[in-house]
């Protein structure tokens, strides 16, 4: 069985027939921060300033590198009145994700989720919207016009996300905290972080080795292991 699971999710699947120091362990696994997402249904592309943007895929919104290097300290205390925001443009990529001559697009930011209250779990969205603001105001700096091309909106919080795939826990999109202790052992410290005490169990989530991103590295290495094992 390869498990594409978080850590704590395999201790209770698993429950006694993993050893008690190895579900300790997992259970000691670091999630990331938290992530607000906002999906947009645009009457046209995003009027980027800078031409060369707007053919992008994906575009990091983060002005210069001193207002980057400030949000990036401060959203570790909450959301910064300027975010850094990751947006993808995929109907520039691929047309048919949207009606001929209208465009979508998303962007992402995070913040900490444990006691701020823009992050507490609820089933209303009012708690979002000053960040959906500010992440659309940010957007407008650098695509003057942006706001007034949106014809609808979808925000999702850490609650949202989470209710629709579990392994984003928190609303962490990452996989698990990429903190010092956790970029290289993960989810434990281990000689092999994707064969686990029970034979036959393997993990091949992003919260192993070396982590979430398109790379798909730790199903593909816990296929391996799983295959050597046989």
């Amino acid at each position: 069985v390869v498990a594409d699971v978080m850590p704590h999710a395999l201790a209770e699947l698993a429950g006694d027939g993993l050893p008690l120091r190895y579900r300790r362990a997992l259970q000691r696994f670091v999630y990331g921060p938290a992530t607000i997402k906002v999906d947009w249904a645009l009457d046209g592309p995003i009027p980027w300033s800078d031409p060369e943007v707007r053919g992008a895929g994906t575009v990091h919104v983060a002005g210069t590198r001193a207002e980057f290097l400030a949000t990036v300290r401060a959203s570790q205390h909450g959301l910064p009145e300027r975010p850094f925001l990751l947006l993808g443009q995929q109907s520039i990529a691929d047309p048919s994700r949207a009606p001929e001559g209208k465009h979508t697009a998303w962007a992402y930011t995070h913040g900490p989720w444990e006691g701020v209250d823009c992050f507490v779990a609820t089933a209303m969205m009012a708690p979002y919207e000053a960040h959906r603001a500010r992440m659309e105001a940010q957007i407008e700096r650098f695509a003057p016009g942006f706001t007034s091309r949106i014809l609808a909106r979808n925000i999702a919080g850490p609650a949202e996300l989470e209710r629709d795939d579990a392994n984003l826990v928190h609303g962490d999109v990452g996989g698990g905290s990429y903190r010092l202790s956790q970029v290289v052992f993960r989810p434990t410290v281990g000689l092999s972080p994707y064969k686990t005490p029970l034979r036959g169990l393997f993990l091949g989530s992003a919260a192993a080795f070396p982590g979430g991103a398109v790379h798909g590295v730790p199903g593909d290495a816990a296929a391996r292991a799983a295959l050597r094992t046989l």
